[in-house]
């Protein structure tokens, strides 16, 4: 009888452990992927585009963004790789991990500089996606999603 008060003790224990687990949640690459508008952003049209489509460097993808206001478009972007052969203002590579952290790195066409920004997604859902700069909490976006 011993034998088993011990096992049941073991067993609460046990129980009672896996359920203090913390459970994070897990992001996933094709809820991200697509056409976002900045929230609140009907004058100025920041859109950012996050494609499948695979860059230089593994395991980056691109991505691309633009402002309207500033008469650009993403034919400008894809036109401007088209005549040039590669990506340049505009263009991103980009990895999304399940834990939510978004590494964004912005390609330049003066000189070729690469600026990475490292980002923690809060909220990715169908029609909304909100991140902020990892090392900024006060540098958050929000995006509700586009219609293609």
């Amino acid at each position: 009888m011993r034998k088993f008060y011990y096992l049941a003790l073991v067993a609460l224990v046990a129980v009672a452990f896996s359920s203090c687990q913390k459970n994070e949640p897990t992001f996933y690459l094709q809820d991200l992927q697509g056409l976002w508008l900045e929230k609140g952003d009907t004058v100025v049209g920041h859109y950012v585009r996050f494609t499948d489509e695979k860059s230089d460097e593994n395991p980056y993808l691109y991505g691309r963004e633009w402002t309207v206001k500033d008469d650009k478009h993403e034919e400008d972007l894809i036109n401007q790789r088209t005549k040039d052969g590669h990506p340049g203002n505009g263009w991103f590579k980009y990895e999304l991990k399940t834990d939510g952290t978004l590494t964004e790195i912005h390609l330049m066409k003066n000189g070729g500089a690469e600026i990475p920004q490292v980002f923690v997604v809060s909220k990715l859902t169908a029609t909304a996606l909100e991140y902020y700069e990892k090392d900024n909490k006060d540098w958050k976006y929000s995006f509700t999603r586009a219609k293609e």
